[in-house]
């Protein structure tokens, strides 16, 4: 199962995976074992080296079966999770009724802080969700982290659109500050535009024949 899941899900967690007969209680001569992280197993003894009889037999087949269903469904975790696990898989095993060890159950550690960004904190989140999805039997567990992660990149999304939102509005103002500033420049320039032109009528009239007084020019 999946531990440490904090509300704000920024904590390492683990996904996990748990079979379904996980759970029964172990059968004589059977003892649920949890192992370490490289996921070992001990070599048959010597009640192995017996026949079984046909019950013993199929339980065997069906611990089989679940061992490889665990480790395939931990496979897929780790793929799809990529720089974000941060364990191998490990496992928790059963004795059969052969002596051997066979997996029942199983975890990989994900880490699920934030990115330092927004933006960083989106990609990872999505990641995350993959991760935990992606087994073609998702645990219950599994869909739990796949949600938090889900709100997760919502949040991140949603803080992303604050800020292109404030960069638009900041834009805006700066565009309305330059276009005031035209407008205030603008009467200095119609004086100025004034001056030249009655500068100009004056040196008319002092060109002209009819004109005979002297013209003085002030700028």
């Amino acid at each position: 199962m999946i531990s440490g899941l904090s509300p704000s899900f920024a904590s390492t967690i683990q996904t996990a995976f748990a079979y379904a007969n996980a759970g029964r209680a172990a059968a004589p001569g059977e003892n649920a074992e949890q192992n370490d992280a490289v996921g070992k197993t001990r070599p048959a003894d010597s009640t192995g080296a017996k026949e079984l009889d046909p019950a013993a037999q199929r339980r065997v087949e069906e611990m089989k079966a679940t061992d490889r269903d665990v480790r395939a469904h931990e496979a897929a975790h780790m793929a799809a999770g990529g720089s974000l696990v941060t364990s191998g898989a490990s496992y928790t095993y059963e004795t059969g009724p052969d002596g051997q060890r066979y997996a029942v159950a199983g975890e990989v550690g994900i880490d699920t802080s934030k990115g330092r960004t927004p933006e960083e904190t989106l990609m990872r989140a999505e990641r995350i969700r993959a991760a935990a999805l992606a087994p073609a039997d998702p645990s219950a567990q599994d869909r739990a982290v796949a949600a938090a992660a889900a709100q997760m990149a919502a949040e991140a999304r949603a803080e992303i659109a604050r800020a292109n939102m404030e960069e638009s509005k900041s834009g805006a103002t700066r565009e309305n500050g330059e276009t005031r500033n035209a407008e205030n420049a603008a009467p200095a320039h119609t004086g100025e535009n004034n001056r030249a032109f009655s500068f100009a009528q004056a040196i008319e009239r002092s060109l002209s024949p009819a004109a005979g007084r002297t013209v003085n020019i002030h700028a």
